[in-house]
């Protein structure tokens, strides 16, 4: 059987010359139906273009590096092509759209030279719905080598238009905590447009041209690179890999990617296909590093209270923080968040209390972090904490001790190849104390939830707390939540803090309805999903809504995508261990019908059915599997078919 795989799938790689000096390399997907031409030009510049179903979609896009000693984009001379190999991996998530995922694709090795014949391997590899590559530079070095730009680009065809979010400047916003991947989406942008803050998109980056999508993010980011961003590239329709401002640094450490040999890049990818292709993607995982030896057995997926989200800073103490674990305890909720300055108003002895009260309770406590340092002047404490190695492990064993679940570390420092390490550090070192890690104030995590199960859900998005600032962020919210399903939330954990269902304390209006906030906690993944109503609020809701709530899980074991677009609306099927749940959410305000045919496996056919009822409240009501529905304004549903 496994001779016939090979016999059936095994990559064509065709040698064509164009003109003399020239050559072309042709790379196949397991289906066929995903080609990337590999071009060498006769002075030398490396190219690719994909194919999809016979259609170009990227062309002449650009390839290579720049290093301090060595350039890696002209008078490039081929040096030869590896035999193709095939890659099979499985593995496991405790977070994402689904536990299981299983990964097939063909990877294969071209060999370039420099003019100083100093050597760049670039590594591809092409999946069904997949293509990616990075570089690769072998030997050994003793000196340091410094890459000071990619001249990796991505130059669509006519036609094409993009669903982007800008990276905000470094060092602006409130006490200079940008950037933090915080910015509201572009809609239907030409490629090649700059972005309207001047520096760059950030990842993953969604494309359409036709009825073909694609979507571009990076994977495996290490500690021996930078985070990146999507840059005007060298012609119309072109976008190029581009580096961290040079703020984007923290301990004066280093800024643009610099190792010793051998020396690997993250993964360039993009998702092709349909939107439902897109959306059931799991190619920015597929292609993370693979968990660190550990055990992390003992991570457990929840959903958490939290008070600061609704009442801010004056709700972290020791009365409001029991109350809270308490609400957690009624909702069958694991966990329970304490934000800022939680050292001040409750300090490490009280806080012991609160654990060993919330333990008896059967809920777990995380606690808020400054990363502090020089990079940003936000004043909120504990600050310093976790500088240093030594600082963390001191920090990480006091609190483990007190019966603490996990941290949450906000305020990084940009995308600069010093902040990539902290990041890493972090989650090493709280793994070693069976600590969960949330960032806020962050950028991507880029599948790091694969390589460090520990690290539950990352911020880097405009999320619920943004709702409560202002008004105009409120009503952009029911557009800005459908593109997190089509984007931000794709690959990777995104901790929105979703849910507030019965209005925001203080000016700002919710314009979103309830409807539409109970289904976010289901469209959006999340390790540990952080909840924003509270204890007043769910006291209004009906016993089925909180019913509902109690059941909800946060570990999905299979996703489908069933309807949607960008910007206006999407409509999920997730399965859990109790079920089937089946949310959707309109982000425009006009009302919109919604059919649907579900085959969903192992549930009874009659669900449970909550929308949006009158008076800004809910309505349920049953229905089976062949359904019907209308969502009301920036309105949303759920359904619940319980498991068998």
């Amino acid at each position: 059987m496994k001779q016939r795989f090979l016999q059936l799938f095994l990559i064509l790689l065709l040698f064509s010359g164009c003109k003399s000096g020239e050559q072309d390399l042709e790379l196949k997907s397991p289906d066929g139906r995903l080609k990337a031409i590999v071009h060498l030009s006769i002075d030398g510049y490396a190219f690719y273009s994909l194919v999809y179903d016979g259609k170009i979609i990227l062309e002449n896009s650009r390839l290579g590096v720049v290093m301090e000693d060595a350039d890696f984009t002209e008078n490039l001379a081929f040096g030869g092509v590896s035999e193709s190999q095939v890659i099979s991996d499985q593995y496991t998530l405790v977070t994402g759209k689904q536990v299981d995922h299983v990964y097939e694709g063909f990877e294969t090795v071209l060999t370039f030279f420099n003019s100083d014949r100093a050597q760049m391997d670039i590594i591809f590899r092409l999946s069904d719905n997949g293509f990616a590559y990075r570089y690769y530079f072998p030997g050994q070095s003793d000196d340091v080598k410094k890459i000071t730009s990619e001249a990796s680009s991505f130059r669509f065809t006519e036609g094409t238009i993009g669903w982007l979010s800008p990276m905000s400047v470094a060092k602006t916003g409130w006490e200079h905590t940008n950037p933090s991947y915080e910015e509201q989406y572009e809609y239907e942008v030409k490629p090649g447009t700059p972005s309207p803050l001047g520096v760059g998109w950030v990842y993953p980056a969604l494309f359409k041209n036709g009825d073909v999508w694609m979507l571009i993010s990076e994977a495996d980011l290490h500690k021996s690179y930078c985070g990146t961003r999507l840059i005007p590239g060298y012609n119309d329709n072109e976008y190029k890999i581009g580096f961290p401002d040079p703020r984007e640094t923290i301990f004066d450490g280093k800024l643009n990617p610099e190792s010793k040999l051998p020396w690997l890049s993250p993964w360039r990818l993009i998702a092709v296909g349909s939107l439902e292709d897109i959306v059931m993607s799991t190619l920015g995982t597929d292609l993370a590093a693979p968990t660190i030896d550990m055990d992390f057995s003992w991570v457990k997926p929840g959903n958490a209270s939290w008070s600061w989200i609704m009442y801010k800073d004056e709700s972290v103490n020791y009365n409001t923080t029991r109350e809270y674990i308490d609400f957690a305890a009624d909702m069958n909720w694991e966990y329970c968040l304490i934000d800022v300055n939680w050292d001040q108003n409750i300090g490490y002895d009280r806080m012991k209390e609160l654990a060993d009260y919330a333990a008896s309770k059967n809920v777990e406590l995380i606690l808020w972090y400054n990363s502090a340092g020089d990079w940003n002047t936000a004043p909120y404490t504990p600050r310093s904490a976790l500088l240093t190695r030594e600082d963390r492990m001191r920090e990480f064993q006091r609190i483990s001790e007190i019966g603490i679940s996990g941290v949450k570390v906000d305020f990084f420092g940009g995308d600069g190849q010093s902040v990539i390490e902290y990041y890493h550090d972090i989650f090493m070192d709280a793994a070693k104390f069976n600590l969960t890690v949330n960032c806020h104030g962050a950028t991507l995590p880029r599948g790091w939830h694969r390589t460090y199960p520990n690290l539950v859900t990352i911020e880097a998005v405009e999320g619920m707390e943004f709702v409560t600032f202002t008004q105009e962020t409120a009503n952009n919210a029911p557009r800005h939540n459908t593109m997190q399903v089509f984007s931000r939330n794709v690959f990777d954990p995104i901790d929105y803090t979703p849910m507030n269902l019965t209005g925001i304390p203080g000016d700002v209006i919710r314009i979103t309805t309830p409807g539409h906030e109970l289904a976010l906690p289901i469209l959006f993944t999340s390790g540990i999903q952080h909840l924003a109503e509270r204890p007043a609020g769910i006291r209004q809701v009906p016993d089925y809504v909180k019913d509902f709530l109690r059941q909800l899980p946060v570990q999905w074991l299979e996703t489908r995508f069933v309807d949607g677009y960008p910007g206006e609306f999407a409509v999920l099927a997730r399965e859990a261990e109790n079920g089937w749940f089946v949310a959707g959410i309109n982000g425009e305000d006009r009302a919109r019908e919604i059919s649907m045919n579900l085959d969903l496996s192992g549930v009874n056919t009659t669900g449970q059915l909550i929308s949006d009822g009158s008076d800004k409240g809910f309505s349920i009501s049953e229905v089976d599997t062949d359904v019907t529905l209308t969502m009301e304004p920036n309105g949303g549903f759920v359904i619940w078919y319980p498991a068998n």
